[in-house]
């Protein structure tokens, strides 16, 4: 099997570390010519690619892959592998393509628990494109017959990104907003849920979150419970001068179903929560 990556990032390579060995040849995308040999050294093979030109050694390697992890964020002219090799895409004729999504498509829904099916109002820019590349792959997808997983995930942690990591550098904070409930997802956890969709040939969406949703204060608290120190004082939301960016998140409250995840594709989490994932990265290795 070989393997195409679109946006070697913070999830992707940890799919890489945890399933690499199963796929004869990775390859990875990346616009800075400075960060080919990080690729490498994690057994990665570099391919440059601007997000708009495809070159003759994408096209190569497109080709001739049978697996493809798309990482890479859409722009408003749609989906960066779409857009410059949809018909190379289609020509090759892959197994399977998984496109890491997220549950911001969903937008806001007064803190219920959503499922696949659920309206999708996103507010903020990036989800709407999101939501525009999930359609376009779906479609895709329905045109050539080559199987589409879409994995909407919740809000990525794992080694050296955490509550832990967060109280360590004094970065941590307590921001209390009533009726706020975020969604999480380990990032083995996704690593997991991706070799499960590739493993099954999936098409459809799947929402990849864990079975905690909860206040942000829950999880600092418990992690400085770990530590064995104070938490940061308690600030209201009002108060807590946070960046634009920052106060949209705040301003979508949801619990995203993981039924499906677990139903359908059979997954069973390595961290159900995050207290199994604090408790575990505490006592092994946290940043």
């Amino acid at each position: 099997m070989r393997l195409l990556i679109l946006g070697a990032g913070y999830s992707a390579r940890h799919f890489v570390k945890m399933y690499g060995t199963e796929f004869s040849w990775i390859g990875g995308t990346t616009r800075s010519p400075e960060k080919m040999e990080d690729l490498r050294t994690e057994g990665i093979e570099p391919i440059l690619f601007d997000g708009q030109t495809a070159n003759p050694e994408f096209l190569e390697a497109i080709s001739s892959v049978t697996h493809i992890l798309v990482s890479a964020a859409p722009t408003a002219e749609g989906d960066p592998l779409l857009t410059a090799a949809r018909d190379a895409l289609a020509a090759a004729k892959p197994t399977a393509i998984c496109y890491l999504s997220t549950i911001g498509v969903y937008g806001d829904h007064k803190g219920r628990w959503v499922t696949e099916n659920a309206e999708c109002t996103p507010t903020s820019e990036r989800s709407k494109q999101r939501l525009v590349a999930e359609n376009d792959w779906l479609a895709f997808s329905e045109e050539t017959g080559i199987p589409v997983s879409i994995l909407r995930l919740a809000g990525i942690y794992g080694r050296g990104q955490n509550a832990l990591c967060n109280l360590d550098k004094g970065k941590a904070r307590r921001i209390i907003k009533e009726g706020q409930v975020f969604n999480r997802i380990h990032v083995v956890d996704i690593a997991g849920a991706i070799q499960h969709a590739f493993e099954d040939n999936a098409s459809g969406i799947f929402n990849v979150s864990d079975d905690a949703p909860c206040p942000p204060e829950d999880v600092v608290e418990y992690a400085a419970r770990l530590m064995g120190i104070a938490p940061p004082p308690a600030v209201a939301f009002e108060d807590a001068d946070l960046s634009p960016m920052a106060i949209s998140f705040y301003g979508e409250v949801k619990r995203a179903s993981n039924a499906k995840l677990k139903g359908a594709l059979g997954y069973k989490f390595k961290f159900p929560t995050y207290r199994e994932a604090l408790d575990y990265m505490w006592e092994n290795g946290w940043n």
